[in-house]
């Protein structure tokens, strides 16, 4: 994508050692969160039992890739994408054509294949690259994905697309609609009377994955496949209409193509998002935006997750990226001494991208739980912090602070929402790291200090709490019951509302008496620098039933409530503060916390019965959260996996 420019370049070619930041990183807790292996599948990081082939088809002719050239086992038509995209000038369109050899008029269909040795059928996956140098091919950088995805049952096929990198804009559409052609290419492959896939590909079972740009072209490419029509030119007509059940997005851009000026709307599809805190090319989680607009409104089981990595960047999904996300001269201005090794970005990707097709394409449910909860796979990932958000179509939202501005209502009819003592309480849009981004949504913020100010730094009043109630008649309707489980998303934030104020003493008499002269006013001394609070945050949810039965259990047996992890991309001190606005991305975790959990502690809570849920502020004394997503989901059979310890 390459948001880091050339200015910036010249700025870092003056940088002393004196501005260059001492290095920084959170304190990683993965040692205690990832301690233990709670499934017992397969590791789907493993290669599996079939032995890997590998091809390339493409036009033949191509004159700066003899891989497309000499070694072609296919030959394949070009296409005609100049409505798609253009040069950014006549000069540059001759230049480019020049160097490639054709024009956007006749773009070649060419890709790297991996493919398990037998009979099959197997399912397709395609991933394509995102923008880089267009001299310097992309395509080749997911060999290790090729080598694993075809070893467990998968055609995979790297597609190339680096003739619609350099220096074009505003190309997303192009490269959504090439996927969607190579696709068209595929299809003929499979019904081929003879030919190395003849019979072999299961056009039923297919997904997209899709690297920076690429992250957006593939969700371009799921939407297009449900239209009739091109929408910024309708003279265009589509019929694609493939089986695409799930997409991939490896730290995608978002907005760089809208169809019709719209954000892509999504439905009915599974997806994945992944992206690293050090990410010095798209430097804030963008894809989050796509996460949030993916809607499910068939019974089909899709669901929708979003994976945070801390310390991967960029580059490093790919091999031929690497560690310098803005190109060779980023060397200098990118802070790259917290980068996670390469091959553990790597192992991260194999974990988590063949989980998700084993999931969707296999129907394999077993791997659902890592998507829920990543602690469950603590002996497959990674050493370090990850955040993870999770929703599935059996979600019902009592409240995602999406439907109107008023906060003492939810999002399902006849939910009501009451606070007890909180500092904070608004809805309120969910930022992204970079200056005035954001999710395009709103969330609940939610502060409160348990302090009673005054002399008394001791003194405590009764700990704050916000609740969601239920209807008889809505609680019925969504079958709750011991399969239901209470979703939420929640962030805690950097921010510390002030201590409560003392409750007024109304038993003094008001009496005659002359006022004392206030003291005269002290020079007050100066303050030193508050150190912010690194622990995690404690706190409870406390489920009512309809007898009045309260059972409270603690968050943190859900999951890590971190403080906000700072990420610092840029060596210059005060570069990232400048650039992004702030220091870190605050990503709401997914909790999710089965009512039959609450039955286990108390027998006399019925969870058929649920009439509140209740987040009260108990552990730690002071803070603010965001939430997101309150809701209820009737948890599938696979999720009902062992608790950790």
């Amino acid at each position: 994508m390459r948001l880091l420019r050339a200015a910036t370049w010249s700025l870092a070619t003056t940088m002393t050692a004196s501005c260059v930041q001492p290095m920084h990183l959170a304190h990683d807790d993965s040692p205690i969160v990832l301690a233990h292996q709670a499934l017992t599948a397969p590791n789907p990081a493993e290669p599996g039992p079939y032995r890997v082939l590998t091809l390339t088809y493409g036009s033949g002719k191509d004159r700066q890739r003899a891989a497309f050239r000499d070694s072609v086992v296919i030959r394949t038509r070009p296409v005609d994408g100049s409505k798609f995209a253009s040069g950014p000038s006549p000069a540059q369109a001759k230049a480019r054509k020049k160097f490639f050899g054709f024009g956007f008029d006749s773009m070649p269909i060419n890709g790297r294949v991996w493919y398990p040795e037998g009979a099959g059928p197997f399912p397709l996956v395609l991933i394509v690259h995102g923008n880089h140098d267009m001299e310097k091919f992309s395509d080749p950088g997911y060999g290790y994905l090729g080598e694993l995805f075809a070893s467990r049952g998968y055609i995979f096929a790297s597609i190339d697309e680096n003739f619609l990198n350099g220096n074009i804009r505003s190309e997303n559409d192009a490269r959504g609609w090439m996927l969607l052609q190579h696709l068209v290419t595929w299809r003929r492959f499979a019904d081929s009377a003879a030919g190395p896939f003849s019979h072999k590909v299961d056009l039923t079972r297919i997904a997209l994955m899709g690297h920076s740009r690429g992250g957006e072209a593939v969700a371009v490419a799921a939407a297009f496949n449900t239209l009739s029509h091109y929408p910024d030119d309708a003279t265009i007509a589509f019929n694609f209409h493939f089986d695409i059940r799930s997409i991939v997005a490896i730290a995608p851009v978002d907005g760089q193509y809208e169809p019709a000026n719209r954000p892509t709307p999504l439905e009915n599809i599974s997806y994945l998002v992944i992206h690293g805190s050090h990410d010095g090319d798209v430097s804030t989680f963008s894809g989050l935006r796509q996460y949030e607009r993916i809607r499910f409104t068939d019974a089909v089981p899709h669901f929708k997750a979003a994976v945070w990595m801390y310390r991967a960047n960029h580059g490093q999904w790919n091999t031929v990226w690497g560690s310098t996300d803005g190109g060779p001269e980023s060397a200098r201005f990118l802070d790259l001494r917290g980068l996670i090794p390469p091959e553990a970005q790597r192992q991260m990707a194999r974990v988590y991208l063949s989980a998700f097709l084993e999931a969707t394409l296999k129907d394999r449910a077993e791997y659902l739980p890592i998507f829920r909860d990543h602690r469950l796979a603590g002996g497959w990932l990674p050493k370090t912090m990850y955040i993870t958000r999770f929703q599935d179509h059996g979600f019902h939202a009592l409240a995602d602070y999406t439907e109107d501005v008023d906060v003492a209502t939810g999002t399902a009819p006849g939910v009501t929402i009451s606070d007890d003592s909180l500092a904070t309480w608004k809805e309120a849009v969910m930022p992204l790291r970079s200056r005035n981004g954001n999710v395009g949504r709103n969330a609940v913020w939610l502060g409160w200090n348990n302090h009673i100010a005054g002399s008394d730094t001791t003194k405590m009043g009764r700990a704050a709490s916000y609740a969601v109630t239920l209807t008889d008649s809505l609680r019925t309707a969504w079958q709750v019951g011991a399969a239901t489980a209470i979703e939420f998303s929640m962030a805690p934030t950097d921010v510390v509302p002030k201590a409560r104020a003392a409750a007024k003493d109304t038993t003094k008499s008001k009496g005659t008496a002359t006022k004392a002269k206030p003291p005269a006013k002290q020079k007050e001394p100066k303050k030193k620098p508050e150190v912010k609070d690194s622990l995690p945050m404690q706190l409870s949810v406390e489920a009512i039933d309809g007898a009045g039965v309260a059972v409270r259990l603690p968050v943190s047996r859900y999951g890590v409530a971190r403080r906000p992890l700072e990420a610092t991309v840029m060596r210059r001190k005060g570069r990232d503060k400048s650039s992004f606005g702030s220091l870190f991305e605050l990503i709401p975790q997914t909790y999710v916390i089965p009512l039959a959990d609450f039955r286990a502690k108390d027998s006399r809570f019925e969870p058929a019965t649920l009439r509140s849920v209740r987040w009260v502020f108990d552990g730690t004394v002071a803070g603010t959260v965001i939430m997101a997503d309150i809701g209820l989901s009737n948890i599938r059979p696979a999720f009902l996996t062992p608790s950790l310890p």
